[in-house]
């Protein structure tokens, strides 16, 4: 099952990048269409996904939602400029305004990339859900470390995806388009290995590490027949 979980969670960046990427190629050498008629058709599926996926869900996502409104309000820009290269550039503008709305919402004290996080820390364990709600509210000696942690997160993602669209800006005007196409999936999944790297050891290792400890501490506190709440090391 949690192979299964991790699986469900790569799988938007999957369509991402392979979906687009291929039916570029596709619609570009065996249908025969233009650079910019590939390129426009090509995007129609993330934006069609990503429709998609907030109707199954029924429920709001900050992410999802800016992705969506960007997505949109770019590919309709793109149509009526007619330009290839600025076609490529637009999807810096995604990662732009997404990158923006990370770093705001650290600004605003919500960080928007906790929602992604969470379910690998917490696993659909009871016990570690309580001990992450207890971390979150403040009641624990560890919280404030635990939200630090929680707003580096989403800072070093903010600031990567800002790293990825200045060089999608460079590449989508200095190269060939046909390079960029290519070369724009590789700049994501860098961006996106560059990400977990960092903010892994910088925030999601010592946050699984409090979390445990919270967990630790409310079991013993459980045993002893008081509240779940941690006390100082």
């Amino acid at each position: 099952m949690t192979k299964n979980t991790g699986i469900q969670n790569f799988r938007p960046l999957l369509l991402d990048v392979a979906v687009p990427l291929g039916s570029y190629y596709l619609f570009k050498d065996a249908f025969g269409m233009s650079t910019f008629a590939s390129l426009a058709w090509s995007s129609v599926v993330p934006a069609v996904r990503t429709v998609g996926s907030l109707v199954r869900e029924r429920k709001t996502n900050a992410l999802a939602g800016l992705i969506l409104v960007v997505n949109v309000v770019s590919l309709l820009l793109s149509f009526v400029s007619g330009d290839p290269r600025l076609m490529l550039a637009k999807d810096s503008g995604v990662s732009s305004v997404i990158a923006l709305g990370i770093l705001a919402s650290v600004w605003l004290g919500k960080p928007m990339m906790t929602a992604g996080m969470k379910p690998f820390l917490v696993k659909g364990d009871a016990a570690k859900e309580a001990a992450w709600q207890r971390l979150v509210s403040g009641v624990s000696v560890r919280s404030a470390a635990f939200r630090s942690k929680e707003k580096a997160f989403s800072v070093v993602w903010g600031l990567v995806l800002l790293a990825e669209c200045s060089a999608r800006v460079v590449g989508a005007y200095t190269l060939p388009v046909d390079t960029m196409v290519w070369l724009g999936s590789v700049f994501l999944v860098g961006a996106m290995v560059i990400g977990f790297v960092v903010s892994g050891g910088l925030a999601v290792g010592p946050m699984e590490r409090m979390l445990a400890a919270e967990v630790a501490d409310g079991a013993a506190q459980q045993a002893a027949g008081r509240p779940a709440v941690a006390v100082a090391a």
